[in-house]
């Protein structure tokens, strides 16, 4: 996700983490503050506490990954870890396309 953000975010990807906590520890703000500054993530996550985008998406799986069109429907969904080439070239169809 990294890569991609460095990759393509002058071309237009926006990358939003959910971040949907497992253990208690994770629930707190600073703790996940202080992950993504050591992970060095420059996107934004959201904190999901509740799982409320979980399971606005009905999301059973992690990792789950999800290429919104600028249009804002979904147009790609990849679950679990791997399939990085096809999901670099969904990304770049969609930045390619005419909004």
């Amino acid at each position: 996700m990294k890569e991609w953000d460095q990759k393509y975010r002058a071309d237009g990807l926006v990358i939003i983490g959910n971040h949907y906590p497992e253990f208690d520890f994770e629930k707190d703000i600073d703790n996940v503050r202080d992950a993504v500054s050591a992970l060095g993530i420059e996107y934004a996550v959201a904190q999901d506490n509740e799982g409320l985008t979980w399971r606005a998406y009905n999301n059973h799986y992690w990792p789950a990954l999800y290429l919104i069109d600028k249009k804002g429907h979904i147009r790609y969904v990849h679950i679990g870890e791997g399939s990085y080439a096809e999901t670099e070239e969904a990304i770049q169809t969609l930045l390619a396309e005419e909004y």
